[in-house]
């Protein structure tokens, strides 16, 4: 059976980090077992081991020092080529997002793309927060509106567009409810509603972990954000958020969080995506928001 492209980019992740466990959690956004196994599915089609590794390390063979230059060729000939096909053959600029972007981004956006590249037109597509790449990662979107932070490996580059206080939407009858600034010191014990685990260091931002003196109690996972705010509406939980999107509901209070840096809305694309429609998207973003 032959390799697929993943394989060869898990492959080149562990051979960089030299670790299953800091590639799983912070380039690729796996379960470890899951990388494992693909590695193992990897090295039976090579009939060759890659790794040496035991409890403490991990190094490459002979046959994964061999192998790890013709993977990063493999891989970054694939990724031309798609930015190629793509170039020719499309005209669409495909913009991911993970929670509502507001702020009169779009409209803005939409008619500088007009005036500067007429033939190219937005399309919108949303993806879970379970992909802490906003889609980038996978290829399923060109750009993304998305909040900071997203994973630092160099295969991703963004521009912050918004600099946001962050909130918290509480269930109505809540006893926070009754204030009108809440400090981050009196939801220190509430159960919290948090992004999957695969979000990565995301989640963390969202649980404050920045800032906290104890782990958040964590009532509930969700997906997108309305499963979100159905989840603070039924009254399971808490979430942060930030202030640009308060108000979305009725059934939820938003109220001002003190003791928390700020949030960072930042547009973001693929490093080596250097595609005009991409390059004007972003500074339109850039304009419209720090204009």
């Amino acid at each position: 059976m032959d390799a697929r492209i993943l394989d060869l980019r898990y492959f080149v992740a562990i051979a960089e980090e030299l670790s299953f466990t800091r590639a799983a959690s912070e380039r690729l956004f796996v379960s470890q077992p899951a990388l494992s196994k693909q590695i193992r599915q990897l090295e039976k089609s090579l009939r060759a081991s890659l790794f040496d590794r035991d409890r403490r390390t991990v190094r490459l063979t002979a046959a994964g020092e061999e192998l790890l230059p013709r993977a990063k060729a493999i891989i970054a000939e694939w990724d031309g080529a798609r930015q190629a096909i793509v170039g020719l053959g499309g005209t669409t600029l495909t913009v991911g997002f993970q929670t509502r972007i507001g702020r009169g981004l779009i409209p803005s956006v939409t008619a500088r793309m007009n005036d500067l590249l007429p033939d190219w037109r937005l399309h919108f597509r949303q993806v879970s927060w379970a992909d802490p790449t906003a889609g980038l990662g996978a290829g399923e979107v060109d750009v993304a509106i998305a909040w900071l932070p997203v994973p630092a490996g160099g295969d991703l580059a963004w521009r912050v567009v918004s600099t946001e206080d962050r909130w918290v939407a509480l269930p109505l009858a809540h006893h926070l409810a009754a204030l009108d600034v809440v400090p981050f010191d009196a939801l220190l014990d509430e159960p919290f509603i948090a992004l999957p685990a695969s979000a990565g260091r995301a989640r963390g931002f969202w649980l404050a972990e920045d800032v906290r003196s104890r782990p958040a109690r964590v009532a509930a996972e969700t997906a997108t954000a309305d499963e979100t705010f159905e989840a603070v509406a039924s009254g399971l939980g808490v979430v942060l958020l930030g202030e640009g999107n308060a108000g979305q509901r009725e059934d939820v209070v938003y109220r001002a969080v003190t003791g928390l840096p700020p949030s960072e809305l930042a547009v973001v694309w693929r490093a080596a995506d250097r595609r005009d429609a991409v390059r004007v998207f972003v500074d339109s973003c850039v304009r419209c928001l720090c204009a």
